[in-house]
């Protein structure tokens, strides 16, 4: 089989290598779409960690860093009772490190990494079902602390996450949801998937800077992980900010955040029921995938989709293998 695989920096290759062969608790897919990461894809593009510290050696496991993807099974390991050759599934998480990936026209997988879901979906549907599972792992640390029905909530950062965040809000009954951006064509998508209002946060005028003002923010999730944002959102609202974003930078919490208890919360755990809720948000039609995917390319073709991520004239891609 061929799979992409960076040989060094800024190089990845389209290579042969040999085809997956099914072991104990295991299956075979056969991929039929997967979509880019853009965090992971262009900090490995780049020669650098996604986390903070990390270091990436070359050459990069085959495959990876695609995790996002959909595809049918064509091979079961022994041990394996809930997944049938001809299944179609989709990953509910990323396999790990040194394990192949998913940028390649088969994978070994782990059965437990993955949902049986409908042969109906297009890959643009339902291949990034783990983004979906990773944003509402952030739901669950607010739905910890309190109920989201009837809030008014914001949403910083539109990219892919933030744009799965703010559908995610309205599922879950928030009165309005504030959606903050600098970017125009991704403040007009957000609109368009029902976002009350869509503001530049440039905009010093956008939001009141006043936490104890009626007009406050009742709950936030921040998707950047850029300290400005963040405080930004922490300035703003008045009983929780949670953290989606890889927060690189430490943000100051004081006095201002201290009075009347505001919420300053980490991420979570990922976890197989939280993929489960989200993917039932998927199935009823609550939560659309389609849309984060600007453009659908062939695999060979992966560098020019990474390119169109580094120019931001794309929120995600979508890749055929």
């Amino acid at each position: 089989m061929k799979a992409i695989q960076y040989v060094e920096a800024g190089r990845p290759e389209w290579v042969e290598v040999p085809d997956p062969e099914a072991g104990k608790g295991q299956v075979v897919v056969a991929v039929r779409g997967v979509t880019t990461c853009p965090h992971w894809d262009l900090h490995i593009m780049a020669g650098k960690s996604m986390a903070p510290g990390g270091v990436v050696n070359y050459p990069y496991p085959v495959g990876q860093p695609g995790h996002e993807a959909m595809g049918e099974v064509t091979a079961v390991g022994p041990g394996v009772e809930d997944l049938k050759v001809g299944d179609t599934v989709a990953f509910w998480q990323d396999q790990g490190a040194g394990r192949s990936g998913c940028y390649a026209e088969q994978v070994l997988a782990e059965a437990n990494n993955l949902l049986k879901v409908s042969p109906a979906y297009e890959p643009q549907q339902i291949a990034s079902l783990e983004l979906a599972m990773c944003v509402q792992v952030s739901f669950d640390q607010v739905l910890n602390i309190t109920a989201i029905e009837g809030k008014r909530m914001a949403i910083s950062g539109l990219g892919p996450a933030g744009l799965v965040a703010l559908q995610m809000a309205k599922a879950y009954g928030a009165a309005e949801v504030i959606a903050f951006d600098p970017l125009s064509s991704r403040r007009e998508l957000a609109l368009e998937l029902g976002a009350t209002r869509v503001l530049n946060p440039l905009d010093e005028k956008a939001w009141p800077q006043d936490r104890f003002s009626p007009d406050a923010l009742d709950l936030a999730i921040d998707c950047t992980g850029l300290n400005s944002a963040v405080q930004y959102l922490m300035h703003r609202t008045r009983s929780v900010v949670a953290l989606f974003g890889v927060l690189r930078e430490e943000v100051q919490f004081g006095f201002r955040h201290w009075c009347r208890g505001l919420h300053l919360v980490g991420y979570g755990d990922h976890n197989r029921a939280a993929a489960e809720r989200a993917l039932a948000l998927i199935d009823t039609g609550k939560l659309r995938l389609d849309p984060l995917v600007s453009k659908t390319l062939p695999l060979t073709a992966y560098a020019e989709g990474v390119e169109l991520l580094k120019a931001q004239q794309a929120i995600k891609v979508c890749f055929i293998p």
